[in-house]
């Protein structure tokens, strides 16, 4: 039973090596993004779930692929991204603005009074409407130390500092993720 597992990981990779994008359930998951001059690769991607039901599909995107969650947040050498295409139409701006108010202050910890008024307008960036196939990307420039937010490819603002981007990317990664599930999906484990 192991050697078929490994002969069909195998071949999965195989086939799926070439592919410029992954279609899940109609929704694109790109293999790369392109992001100020460099290419950022998909490290991995897993959907998140609540209840049961498939809220969004998120990719993380490393220009150097790493498998250590504590350093990706850390870094700040490489540019790095985290894709999420919204998969249910029960996601409102609320939840969504919710649930990383949320992650932030599991992520934060000691650090969300600081990190309040970029977090408030990292808010700003989710009131409008979110509908099904909405995508998010969020990409970390480090040699301007700013996150930039986009929606449906369409830049919203950025968000200045390291802390903001480790803040943000540890709601997913950090030793307390929203879903553990994910965080392996996210690192390609």
């Amino acid at each position: 039973m192991k050697k078929l597992l490994i002969l069909l990981l195998v071949c999965f990779s195989v086939l799926t090596y070439g592919q410029k994008e992954y279609n899940i359930d109609g929704k694109i998951i790109p293999r790369n993004i392109d992001f100020l001059g460099k290419k950022l690769e998909l490290s991995g991607f897993g959907t998140r779930s609540k209840l049961w039901m498939d809220i969004y599909i998120q990719a993380l995107y490393l220009e150097i692929l790493s498998q250590e969650p504590q350093k990706i947040i850390d870094n700040n050498l490489d540019k790095m991204g985290i894709k999420i295409v919204i998969t249910s139409t029960l996601v409102s701006a609320g939840k969504f603005t919710r649930n990383f108010n949320n992650g932030f202050e599991k992520s934060a910890k000691q650090n969300l009074a600081a990190l309040q008024p970029r977090i408030n307008k990292f808010a700003g960036f989710m009131v409008e409407k979110i509908v099904e196939y909405d995508n998010f990307t969020f990409l970390y420039n480090p040699k301007e130390q700013l996150t930039y937010v986009y929606k449906n490819d369409k830049l919203k603002g950025t968000i200045p500092g390291l802390d903001f981007k480790q803040a943000l990317f540890g709601i997913w990664l950090g030793d307390d993720p929203v879903d553990e599930k994910l965080k392996k999906d996210l690192l390609g484990m």
